[in-house]
């Protein structure tokens, strides 16, 4: 019985073929799949399942015949051969010339990189670091007024005479729009008021 209408199929990678013939309920021990060598090292595959027989010829490109499996299932019987020559057929069978048969894939040249290689780890912290919650110690706008003049007490207790001076002095002369810890530079004149952008400094009646 010829299986020629046999509902067939074929997936393939650059170094493998697989042929599943859908041939429900086969039996292992009367499966046999057969390689016949033709022109063109080309071969003629014959699948028989007892009085069943199914013949594709000629393979579209050449196969190594000495490396090839099959698995029976349920539904289908599975033939796994072996490419001889790197790449695709796009068709299972065909007389049409191999063109690829003897076409060697020349090596990849190695590409040495000269440009400036980016330091992604650095800029990986630097934005962790920039989205993580900070502390009042890192930023003394943290938390309001109080956080602020947490902040500002500490700098002062922990402050020398001179270092105290001049946070008292610029402090006051400018309204409180400027702090200064540098005595030298302070004590030589009024600290003129700094408003913040876009802010304008007003005296009260």
């Amino acid at each position: 019985m010829s299986l020629r209408n046999r509902r067939h199929e074929f997936y393939e990678t650059d170094e493998a073929l697989t042929i599943a013939i859908f041939d429900r309920g086969a039996d292992p021990e009367q499966v046999s799949v057969k390689l016949e060598p033709r022109k063109l090292k080309r071969f003629k595959l014959t699948y028989q399942n007892g009085d069943k027989v199914l013949t594709l010829q000629p393979l579209k490109g050449q196969i190594d015949p000495d490396k090839r499996d099959f698995v029976v299932g349920k539904m289908k019987v599975e033939i796994r051969l072996s490419k001889a020559t790197y790449g695709r057929w796009g068709a299972l069978i065909g007389d049409a010339p191999d063109i690829l048969a003897n076409y060697t894939i020349p090596p990849t040249p190695s590409v040495t990189s000269t440009s400036k290689r980016k330091n992604w780890e650095g800029i990986t912290t630097e934005i962790l670091d920039s989205e993580k919650e900070k502390d009042s110690q890192e930023d003394p706008n943290v938390g309001g007024d109080a956080a602020v003049n947490a902040f500002f007490q500490k700098i002062f207790a922990d402050a020398d005479d001179d270092t105290r001076r001049a946070m008292m002095k610029s402090f006051q002369e400018s309204g409180g729009t400027t702090l200064s810890t540098n005595w030298d530079e302070v004590k030589k004149e009024k600290v003129e008021v700094k408003p913040p952008a876009g802010a304008e400094w007003k005296k009260w009646n």
